[in-house]
């Protein structure tokens, strides 16, 4: 199976044979001299583009509208939600598709069948895979990059989308880097894109909190965003190795040192993309890590973080390290420059038993002799009897943080492996202005509702969230055991 010139280099031209030049002389010279300086130029141009995939102009054009997606469980009473569903924003994808859809994803359960459920509110789920389906029928070209089928991931939505037509590459990243395929994001005729936590899973829209940006409109964002999913294309091939370097046509000159100034929204913002981990970034791209790392240390007065999963190590790695790049600069952000910070972390019988003694660490700075600003919270989402029996739900699964600076929207938990070894890709936009219309503000007042809800509790009051976060310990196993649902 080819790589859909996902390889294809520019070939360099022939140059013509020409007489020899007449000796020039007076205005003759002048003309020769402007000719000669322009095609220096028009050369050197050429090769700035080919060393950079194309993106040599790090501004757009484009009328670029961005929304805040989330998905609401059941049951779960939070106030304003101020935009679509993550249901919604994904059925206007599909309706205005034309000519392409791209996902890439973790796995695919979008049906009851799948979790051997009898759900009603899988509906929604059954729903967009029968839309997946009549695509390619429309004469949409429909392609998944998904991860390395496993035996907690069932493959019929996947055989479905292929007998409906669209192309399907399983990644083998556990061969490739030791993880998983763990992005979540889709990419609709290279001008529409959604961002976000939400796996393909009828329980992402109607039973898991999510959090994620869809972007309309947006060619230079979308082409950027494509050059990651074309990578993964590429490894999905049987027998693929990571090359090293990527070629040209991989790379990208939009990055954290030259992020994309455009237009958002009617707002002034700067924006990139960045990816996990560091051997799935071709030149240019900046790797996850680094991403993340920056938004904190470019806040002056303010961090809020809401991460379904924070350890301060390897979570799926053996044998475990401790593993402290996100901990030692959120601390830094407190004690050197005052910021606030405050961590809202997921809380679900999966959760690490390891996160919850790195939390009350964090939480432990807010001594009263330090009057260091800094709150941790969990968030419960609560369960009726049928809801509690729903596998892997019920669960703050949110991955995104923003500060007085920056937005930053991920697919990753914070923990070593996510940016180690597993793919993941993330948002961050800049817009460090004041405005309620602004991404980054939409999100912090998304922030601010979750943390101010009945749902929130401290992590010091451990009566309130004991019980119902974290495995129940058996003897020899003190981190409770790790498995495919502590993976999302």
């Amino acid at each position: 199976m080819g790589l859909n010139g996902a390889y294809k280099q520019l070939e360099p031209l022939e140059p013509r044979e020409t007489p020899p030049p007449k000796r020039p002389h007076g205005a003759a010279l002048f003309v020769l001299l402007s000719v000669l300086f322009l095609l220096t130029f028009l050369l050197l141009l050429l090769l700035h583009l080919r060393a950079h995939g194309g993106d040599a102009d790090v501004t757009c054009g484009d009328t670029c509208r961005i929304v805040l997606v989330e998905s609401i469980p059941e049951g779960l009473a939070v106030g304003t939600v101020p935009g679509p569903s993550t249901f919604e924003a994904w059925q206007e994808l599909l309706a205005g598709a034309t000519r392409s859809v791209d996902i890439a994803s973790f796995y695919w359960t979008l049906t009851n069948a799948d979790t051997r459920t009898h759900e009603p509110s899988a509906e929604q789920g059954e729903q967009l895979l029968a839309a997946l389906q009549r695509l390619p029928a429309r004469g949409v070209a429909v392609r998944v990059a998904v991860s390395a089928p496993s035996p907690s991931a069932p493959l019929d939505d996947l055989r479905a989308l292929e007998r409906s037509g669209a192309a399907v590459r399983a990644v083998d990243l556990p061969r490739l880097t030791g993880g998983v395929l763990h992005t979540k994001f889709w990419l609709v005729d290279g001008a529409h894109l959604y961002i976000g936590s939400a796996n393909m899973d009828w329980r992402a829209l109607t039973q898991v909190k999510e959090l994620g940006a869809a972007i309309y409109n947006c060619s230079c964002l979308a082409k950027d965003l494509g050059k990651i999913f074309e990578a993964y294309w590429s490894l999905g091939v049987p027998d693929a190795s990571i090359p090293a370097p990527w070629p040209d046509s991989f790379s990208t000159s939009i990055n954290l040192e030259t992020p994309l100034e455009m237009m958002l929204n009617g707002t002034e913002a700067a924006v990139f993309f960045s990816s996990s981990p560091p051997p799935l970034c071709a030149a240019g791209r900046t790797p996850d890590l680094d991403a993340l790392l920056s938004v904190i240390d470019g806040a002056e007065s303010f961090v809020d973080v809401a991460v379904m999963s924070y350890v301060v190590g390897t979570e799926f790695s053996r044998p475990r390290r401790f593993w402290p790049a996100i901990d030692e600069r959120l601390r830094r952000a407190v004690v050197e420059r005052g910021a606030a910070l405050r961590l809202l972390a997921g809380c679900w019988p999966h959760s690490q038993a390891a996160m919850f003694p790195f939390l009350r660490s964090l939480a432990a700075l807010a001594d009263n002799g330090t009057r260091y600003g800094v709150q941790v919270r969990l968030f419960l989402v609560p369960s009726s009897a049928a809801q509690s029996r729903i596998p892997f739900a019920r669960v703050s699964h949110t991955k995104y943080m923003v500060t007085d600076k920056a937005a930053y929207v991920g697919t990753s938990n914070w923990s070593g492996d996510y940016f180690e070894r597993t793919a993941g890709s993330a948002l961050v936009v800049a817009q460090p202005g004041p405005g309620a219309g602004t991404f980054r503000e939409r999100l912090r007042a998304v922030f601010e509702r979750d943390w101010s809800s009945r749902y929130s509790v401290d992590i010091g009051d451990t009566r309130s969230w004991a019980g119902r976060c974290g495995p129940r310990q058996r003897r020899g196993d003190p981190a409770g055991g790790a498995g495919f649902g502590g993976q999302k």
